[in-house]
């Protein structure tokens, strides 16, 4: 099954960026650098919040 792309707000800066909703590495925000998602051997943890769903499959 493939996974789908989310944009996901960095709770720190508010930067909105698009991120895999399978990550297989922590994926850090390019503004500040905090951490938007940490892999979890299947969905990834998104620590800010999603905003909208950009492609699903």
């Amino acid at each position: 099954m493939a996974g789908g792309f989310f944009k996901v707000e960095c709770p720190d800066c508010e930067n909105e960026q698009v991120v895999f909703g399978k990550a297989s590495s922590e994926v850090a925000c390019a503004v500040c650098g905090t951490t938007l998602a940490r892999p979890t051997g299947g969905e990834a943890e998104f620590t800010g919040e999603v905003v909208e769903t950009v492609e699903a499959r």
